[in-house]
């Protein structure tokens, strides 16, 4: 049955809404648009249908005609004033009939708003951008976003053909957010909001908070239901709840996604990746594995480090769903995931954040403050409640949502200090005069607070290569809070050390011993990673010096010394086979190579080591107590050897080191610690690719009195010798 309306008359003020609907100015669509309160206690239905001369919609099962009220496209239909939003439905311009998007009201309520001004909503990812709902008993997808400086903003997408007019958005009061809730949109509908500016300008965005975005070049946002994956890993976030990092194995393996495993130089899926990698990692002995950024991000050759989306594991490699499944199969091989999260800087890409309403809104107006020097990116304003909000609630929904172990915050340095990459007259001093960014620095305070207070056990890395004080201090008490940080300065020692021909490292011994002079100022972990094997650096095996088999027996050498030193411990991939080339984001790495018993040999013996490692609590229990590590010997420069003894509540282990191809067949060394011992391990083993001068003797060298004062050991050439005492 079809039902006609009469027309009906409308004052100034009314036309002057219409007017700004039509020109998409309205910032409160709702108000007119929908089904109000009218004469005679009935109710009116009005629609906006840019364009349209005719306009159909089903009222209580009935088809009927609205009429229209202006010719630019606004049509009415009168109708019970018991009628509600859930008794009429309109046509869309995809053809679907569904409930009308401007009956429903808001889904950001009034504490929503008070909490995200004040920066402590921590529920904030499932409150703000497109998310799947149910509201008012109809399915369908809310959107919010924060722009509080803009005139008016439009969600747009493949349901309303990327036509600005058809769906404005409502700001909801003194927040900022723009909010509508649109019925029978699922999951796969693409969207940006178009944001028209107080100057004039129309700048189509992405949503910030998407859990999913079309696959670069693409940038659309993708509504994804990330409630869907049903996890298996259980007893590993039950165990998780009472990890203590401090007296555990922490050996991770860092990788790039896209380049540790292809398939005919393409990227294989998160769930393929899931399996290859869980057994690569139980065989090789790594206990968690730490990814390079996987959150969206449009360049390739920035490895991930400039990240445009950042709650969405990237889509070259999948889903949300399928990158759940990745994380899922990896707890269930019992290997932690850490991932690097880049909250210091993020792209000026026009459809990313970067002037997102057209005032700096996530980053600072200032360039001397907002623009990052070295990279040519923004850097957040964390004196926003609500760009710290932001990024604390990141955080969370890594560790929550995505099961994630631990992130490691990159570049930590470059928010501590406002200078940092500076010139004088380059930068503005904070409030006391001083160069600290006193701003970001209580946000990575309050972050730590509140990650390790609602995800108890999950790991915060911090990558800080200055000596601001208290990096790994609990906040509570003066510190900054994060769990562990990454040495830079063994790294840089360390490398520098190894670069130099044996017969001058007799000069350079403080290089190694310096480290354990500030070891016990924080709890440190010590890294190889993927900065050290790229932009002319050499790969690790490159970096050594002399002949191929000396080359090959120095990274046996460092790599089993590093898993002697104390501190936790990362690998980045390939080193772990001696890959002669640096790394390169584009290709595979090189496991061709495993077929020739050079690279094999190392593969093995890192195998073994870590695997050792895993074995001895020695090694691990007390990384951070000073009784953990005793010097034996650190002083023979001349010959360069050190040696040191690591202890834990059940055991001792001698780690010896010769940092020469020399060999010595009758070493001493003069302690009175050592009753007896038994060399358990050597880097130069034959099946290693070594010499094959292990210890298969030795002898403790006593007084008259019978009192130990020594003991006579082989030193293996350019090797790493450990005893079991």
């Amino acid at each position: 049955m079809m039902i006609t309306m009469q027309p009906v008359n409308f004052d100034s003020q009314f036309y002057d809404q219409m007017l700004r609907i039509i020109h998409v100015s309205h910032h409160q669509p709702h108000s007119i648009l929908g089904i109000h309160p009218y004469f005679d206690e009935k109710k009116v239905i009005r629609l906006w249908k840019p364009g349209a001369e005719r306009v159909f919609l089903e009222v209580q099962g009935i088809i009927v005609e609205a009429k229209q009220i202006h010719e630019a496209g606004i049509f009415e239909y009168i109708v019970p004033g018991d009628l509600d939003h859930r008794d009429y439905r309109i046509f869309h311009q995809n053809g679907l009939l569904a409930y009308d998007p401007y009956a429903f009201l808001p889904t950001f309520g009034d504490m929503d708003q008070y909490l995200f001004t004040r920066g402590t909503h921590y529920d904030l990812y499932n409150k703000m951008g497109g998310r799947l709902t149910e509201h008012q008993g109809v399915q369908g997808c809310k959107f919010t976003v924060w722009a509080p400086n803009a005139k008016s903003i439009s969600l747009v997408g493949d349901f309303n053909h990327w036509d600005g007019r058809i769906n404005p958005m409502r700001v909801m009061g003194y927040s900022g957010v723009w909010e509508i809730f649109v019925p029978s949109l699922s999951i796969g509908e693409k969207y940006k909001f178009e944001i028209h500016t107080q100057q004039g300008d129309v700048r189509l965005k992405i949503d910030p908070y998407a859990y999913q975005y079309e696959l670069r070049p693409f940038t659309a946002s993708i509504i994804a239901n990330i409630h869907h994956h049903q996890w298996k890993d259980g007893d590993w976030m039950n165990k998780r709840k009472t990890f203590s990092y401090a007296s555990s194995p922490i050996n991770a393996y860092e990788l790039h996604l896209g380049s540790w495993n292809k398939h005919d130089d393409k990227f294989l899926n998160y769930r393929t990746i899931a399996h290859n990698l869980a057994e690569y990692c139980k065989y090789m002995g790594y206990t968690h594995v730490e990814l390079m950024p996987i959150q969206e991000h449009p360049l390739d050759e920035s490895w991930g480090y400039q990240v445009t989306g950042f709650f969405a594991p990237t889509s070259r490699f999948g889903s949300p769903d399928d990158f759940q499944y990745f994380v899922d199969h990896l707890h269930q091989s019992n290997i932690g995931v850490i991932l690097d999260w880049v909250p210091g800087h993020f792209p000026t890409d026009s459809f990313s954040l970067g002037l997102f309403d057209g005032s700096a809104l996530y980053e600072h107006q200032d360039e001397r403050l907002g623009l990052h020097p070295h990279w040519g990116t923004h850097i957040f304003n964390f004196g926003r409640h609500e760009v710290s909000n932001f990024l604390i609630a990141n955080a969370l929904y890594w560790f929550q949502e995505m099961h994630v172990d631990g992130l490691r915050v990159d570049a930590v340095a470059s928010m501590l200090y406002l200078n940092y990459g500076r010139e004088n007259l380059e930068w503005v001093p904070n409030e006391y005069g001083g160069n600290e960014n006193l701003h970001s620095i209580e946000f990575m305070k309050h972050l730590n607070s509140i990650v390790h207070q609602k995800c108890p056990g999950i790991l915060m890395i911090a990558e800080e290569s200055t000596a601001f004080p208290g990096i790994t201090v609990p906040v509570e008490k003066g510190g900054m809070g994060f769990d562990l940080k990454w040495n830079m300065g063994w790294m840089n020692d360390t490398l520098r050390y190894f670069s130099k021909d044996p017969i001058h490292r007799k000069y350079h011994q403080n290089d190694l011993t310096f480290g354990m002079i500030y070891y016990f100022s924080e709890r440190f972990m010590l890294v190889l990673s993927h900065d050290e094997v790229v932009h002319g650096k050499h790969s690790l095996v490159s970096k050594m010096p002399g002949d191929v088999w000396q080359k090959f027996a120095n990274v046996r050498l460092l790599l089993s010394y590093m898993i002697c030193h104390p501190g936790k411990k990362l690998l980045f991939m390939s080193s772990e086979f001696g890959q002669w080339n640096e790394w390169n984001c584009k290709r595979e790495i090189e496991w061709l190579l495993l077929q020739f018993p050079v690279h094999k040999n190392i593969q093995d013996m890192v195998r073994d080591i870590n695997h050792f490692y895993l074995a001895h609590s020695a090694l691990w229990e007390k990384d951070f107590e000073h009784e953990t590590f005793q010097w034996v010997d650190f002083s023979d420069s001349n010959n360069s050897v050190m040696s040191f003894i690591r202890k834990s509540s059940n055991e001792r282990l001698l780690c010896v080191h010769n940092f020469t191809p020399q060999y010595f067949s009758d070493y001493i060394l003069y302690t009175n610690q050592i009753q007896n011992l038994d060399e358990i391990f050597n880097s130069d083993a034959l099946q290693y690719g070594g010499s094959g001068k292990i210890n298969g003797w030795k002898e403790v060298l006593r007084d008259q009195y019978g009192n130990p004062y020594g003991v006579k050991i082989a030193l293996a050439p350019l090797a790493t010798m450990i005893f079991k005492l």
